[in-house]
């Protein structure tokens, strides 16, 4: 569910900036190296190739049913292309003068692809993999030189007041930041581990997982090949990353450090998301039997209907939880009883006394919609529309244009007319989030139709 929460925002926020005029390069992809993909693949006997390529699509398939647009662009950390920019990358840092090899050991957890200190354990554990034994690592590998990026990396958020998003995650960076900075691992011998892109004149040795798996913000754009792109997109665009809170130090500190080795532009922007949790607050999990799939809720639901919840309900930033029950309830308030009765209530006078749709404005959606989303207040823009769809039906209340229209035909198709209009509003502000419903609603509008069947079926 976390994984949805993901994609449906950063859509959202892409669906946004091209509501506004904005040329946008939508992506995402698949993280297909590291041992937690080499193990699963060893135990079910197939090459890890196979393995990412069985699963990959899967990963299509979720995304078309989370609602994500049509021309999102995808990169799988397998393709020839990012290879060869991981690789191009790995160098550039590298004659630069901030990769060093050397013997070390530490403390590994597959799970998260990311070595542990003794102090981020609990009971021997890393937190986030209960139970799951760490790998012992005992070899020579190539480090980056993270200890040398202290000063630039606080430059950097000096100068960017709102780089990272929302404000007390940045606050966490900084103070990370300034309690300094080690040196990582950024290299596995590929006696012990295989799959990952070899490093640049070391055939002994593989990149590790996440240096490798960050290059895939500017492979995407072109990156080395195509700079035409590159340019356009990332050095004179504004490069925004959505993440879980788990990754803030990989995204914001680390591949910003990379980013400067390089001597290549930084992010423009990273928005953290909190984690979708069962009820009370406690971690999803299929031992616990507190799982929720969302391709279940897609499938009965509808897309709209899960993008709605994850939009609306859960909070922008914050630990939130989903469960069943929940989304029920919200499902049927604000979609089943809501909106989809008052656009039925609505398109069934306007088909039955308006001989044809009223003139739509060119434009109609309010200035302070579009602020909150370019501050990434999804949920607040949700809560306008739902003012505004709350609204419109206390106004249908009190102004009774279904009693007026028999009295004073005129005047009652003056009342429709208003109140088609607004919706047709209400349509256009749901374009980033409910985009299903944003179309079927505008067409039928068009069409001065009402629904052949209710938009939403209520659930009991």
């Amino acid at each position: 569910m976390g994984h949805a929460l993901e994609f449906v925002r950063a859509d959202a926020i892409a669906r946004y900036h091209a509501l506004v005029g904005d040329d946008v390069f939508f992506n995402s992809g698949t993280d297909e190296h590291g041992s937690k993909i080499y193990n699963k693949a060893k135990e079910l006997g197939i090459s890890p190739q196979e393995f990412v390529d069985q699963n990959v699509k899967d990963f299509y398939d979720s995304v078309k049913m989370f609602g994500v647009m049509e021309d999102i662009h995808f990169i799988r950390t397998s393709d020839p292309h990012h290879v060869k920019a991981a690789q191009e990358f790995w160098k550039k840092v590298s004659d630069n003068g901030y990769i060093y090899k050397k013997n070390y050991e530490a403390k590994y957890c597959t799970g998260c692809e990311q070595e542990k200190t003794d102090s981020e354990l609990v009971d021997g554990f890393c937190p986030e993999h209960p139970g799951v034994a760490l790998e012992k690592i005992n070899e020579e590998n190539y480090f980056f030189k993270f200890s040398e990026f202290q000063k630039p990396l606080l430059e950097l958020y000096d100068s960017r007041k709102d780089f990272v998003i929302p404000e007390f995650r940045f606050n966490e960076l900084r103070r990370f930041v300034e309690g300094g900075l080690q040196d990582f691992s950024i290299s596995r011998l590929k006696t012990k581990m295989p799959w990952g892109i070899e490093v640049p004149g070391d055939e002994s040795q593989v990149m590790y997982v996440w240096f490798d798996a960050l290059v895939n913000y500017i492979a995407t754009v072109g990156y080395p090949d195509d700079m035409e792109t590159f340019e356009k997109y990332w050095i004179n665009g504004t490069p925004t990353q959505y993440c879980g809170k788990d990754n803030t130090r990989f995204q914001a500190a680390m591949w910003q450090a990379m980013l400067l080795a390089a001597g290549l532009p930084n992010s423009y922007q990273i928005v953290v998301n909190g984690h979708i949790t069962a009820e009370g607050g406690v971690k999803m999990s299929k031992s616990l039997g507190n799982v929720v799939d969302p391709k279940e809720i897609a499938d009965e639901y509808g897309s709209d209907a899960l993008r709605c919840f994850l939009l609306k309900e859960i909070s922008n930033f914050e630990d939130s939880p989903f469960t069943l029950e929940r989304f029920k309830e919200a499902y049927n308030a604000n979609l089943a009883n809501g909106l989809g009765n008052l656009a039925s209530r609505i398109l069934t006078l306007s088909e039955k006394y308006l001989d044809a749709c009223p003139p739509i404005p060119e434009k109609s959606i309010p200035t302070e919609f579009f602020d909150l989303l370019s501050k990434y207040d999804i949920h607040g823009a949700c809560e306008m529309i739902w003012h505004r769809i709350n609204a419109l039906d206390k106004r249908i209340q009190e102004t009774a244009p279904f009693k007026v229209v028999k009295e004073d035909l005129e005047k009652g198709k003056e009342l429709i007319s208003e109140n088609v209009l607004e919706l047709y509003t209400i349509a256009r502000m749901l374009n980033p989030i409910m985009p299903n419903t944003n179309k079927v609603l505008k067409e039928l509008i068009k069409a001065n139709k009402k629904p052949e069947t209710p938009l939403f079926l209520r659930k009991d």
